[in-house]
């Protein structure tokens, strides 16, 4: 990532370890990403209901970080920009490892692939 950290505040925790709004409403997600400013946890655009773009679309937090265990790349949105590492963000970094992908486990449809966004 560049010296530019603006959207980023690595301070706050993550929200929780799904997303928020699949959990309020009882859906289900592919990956899961965090915004890099507040710590909202959302759903990836693969993911049925895509919260992660339709928070940066609300608020204009502009960086978002994986939440998948291993992956430690940013997404800027309003740059359209992929960066392979970034400013270490407060814990957790990831959801918990036994968390399935998708997840969460007993919410998935049997034909969860079907649904996928391109």
């Amino acid at each position: 990532m560049t010296s530019d950290t603006s959207g980023i505040d690595p301070s706050v925790p993550p929200s929780g370890t799904g997303c928020t709004e699949c959990d309020e409403a009882g859906g289900w997600w592919f990956h899961l990403r965090r915004c890099a400013q507040c710590g909202h946890i959302g759903c990836c655009d693969s993911s049925p209901a895509q919260h992660a773009t339709a928070h940066y679309e609300a608020t204009g937090h502009p960086v978002m970080r994986s939440f998948e265990p291993g992956e430690e790349w940013f997404w800027n949105f309003a740059t359209k920009e992929v960066y392979d590492a970034g400013p270490e963000l407060a814990p957790p970094v990831c959801h918990p490892a036994d968390q399935p992908t998708p997840g969460p486990a007993g919410r998935v449809p049997a034909d969860w692939a079907r649904t996928l966004r391109q």
